[in-house]
């Protein structure tokens, strides 16, 4: 028996993109990426994916994402250190041995079977 899709609790306030859209992928759900990411990770993709611009590029500085996070620098560094070790996200510094730089959102690396 086929059910009818759930209906919104007010769906006279439906929400419809307005000139922007998201970088973020369901698969972030589907394939487990929120389980493994963990919520400060998960902060930090966030907050990089609402800042991309249509290259999925954003420049935040490191300093101004933990205080849009009330997130300690030292909790930041680890999640953006793990977000590239996954290689969910790409950054190029300003400069040699510069912090901040550029951040780009990468395309989710494929479940691998088995």
């Amino acid at each position: 028996m086929k059910r009818d899709p759930p209906r919104p609790p007010r769906p006279e306030q439906i929400r419809r993109p307005a000139g922007s859209f998201g970088w973020l992928e369901a698969r972030l759900l589907h394939d487990g990426w929120l389980n493994r990411l963990g919520p400060q990770r998960i902060a930090a993709l966030t907050l990089l994916a609402l800042a991309a611009d249509r290259t999925g590029s954003s420049f935040y500085r490191r300093d101004s994402m933990a205080r849009a996070l009330s997130m300690p620098q030292a909790d930041l560094d680890e999640a953006l250190g793990r977000l590239l070790e996954l290689e969910l996200v790409a950054h190029r510094p300003w400069s040699a041995g510069h912090l901040d730089g550029v951040w780009q959102l990468l395309p989710l690396p494929r479940r691998r079977s088995g």
